[in-house]
């Protein structure tokens, strides 16, 4: 039997892919890798980060001041740098981690995505991987799926049900996959919720993620002017049906690119080993939410991280990095 950890149980390392000029950070590199860097130092201080790069070169020297033991590169040529769709899900069988390398199709064939398809497999090749990574001819992102580590699995239809992803797959035949996989005994299909500017088709890591194995925190509009206030007050009502303790996090106020509204979320966080890299926006709510994860979590750090360069390709924190979980054993 399969169990998909939650992800706050301990982790061998995080995998992220640094910018370059041939991904659609091309227009602002400067400043997104800025964000990178503020990030692989956080990372860093805790655990393990490996940095997938076009050019080992180019990408030591401009991260040469915060280089340590825990900052490992790789040189694999990429589309983009959103890893946690392509990167590999590592399940646990008894004591074994087994990673799953799923198909990648650019979030429903929206954008080019060969080479990003070919990762983990490089990563195998190279010996990267020490554990078994399992082909999957199943079309699934990271980001699309979240876990309380207890056999509850927690995604959206608008995503995994899009006829864009696994088109010749009934919704019984898609779950029967993903119980399968993941060893889930339920699954939380949420039918509402979105954000303006989501390329994902709504992927679940930016509407609802787990805080533990009873709490779910969830993204709410408390504008009734909004265009989000109905579909994301529908999918509030979805999760009231639920067992789970609830959180709300306030929708961040409008951050716009060429006119066009970001997805801009406070859900969007990431945990490693001893705290969370969280999201901020230069938003009046984003005290509150760091106040708020301070306190829940009083036994780890909470790590604002300024995320206005990464909202701008439409995703933050969480999109942009991938963990690889070591022997089982929670942290907090």
């Amino acid at each position: 039997m399969y169990r998909l950890p939650a992800e706050w149980e301990r982790q061998e390392y995080i995998m992220l892919t640094y910018p370059h000029e041939n991904s659609d950070w091309n227009c602002c590199l400067k400043e997104i890798k800025k964000s990178y860097k503020e990030i692989i130092k956080a990372i860093s201080k805790y655990e393990k980060c490996l940095i997938i790069c076009n050019k080992i070169s180019s990408a030591k020297s401009e991260l040469s001041d915060i280089i340590n033991d825990n900052i490992l590169f790789i040189e694999i040529n990429t589309n983009d740098t959103w890893i946690r769709d392509y990167g590999a899900i590592d399940v646990f069988k008894k004591n074994e981690i087994i990673s799953y390398d799923f198909t990648f199709n650019g979030w429903g064939n929206k954008f080019e995505a060969k080479l990003d398809n070919l990762v983990n497999n490089v990563l195998y090749k190279k010996r990267i991987f020490s554990n078994k990574l399992i082909k999957k001819e199943f079309i699934l992102e990271g980001g699309s799926i979240e876990t309380n580590g207890k056999g509850v699995l927690l995604t959206t239809s608008k995503c995994l049900l899009n006829s864009n992803r696994n088109l010749l797959l009934s919704k019984n035949k898609i779950e029967t996959k993903l119980k399968h996989f993941f060893g889930c005994k339920t699954i939380i299909w949420l039918e509402n919720g979105y954000l303006s500017g989501d390329d994902t088709d709504s992927h679940i890591d930016t509407l609802a993620r787990f805080l533990n194995e009873n709490t779910i925190a969830y993204v709410k509009c408390f504008d009734e002017k909004d265009e989000h206030f109905f579909e994301l007050n529908q999918m509030e009502k979805e999760l009231e049906k639920t067992n789970f303790h609830l959180i709300p996090l306030p929708l961040p106020h409008p951050i716009y690119k060429d006119k066009k509204r970001l997805p801009a979320t406070y859900l969007n966080f990431l945990f490693i080993n001893g705290a969370i890299l969280l999201p901020i926006y230069n938003d009046i709510y984003d005290k509150e939410v760091i106040t708020f994860f301070e306190n829940f979590y009083t036994n780890i750090d909470i790590i604002p991280i300024d995320s206005t360069a990464l909202i701008r390709e439409h995703g933050s924190i969480h999109c942009a990095t991938m963990h690889r979980f070591a022997k089982p054993k929670d942290i907090f």
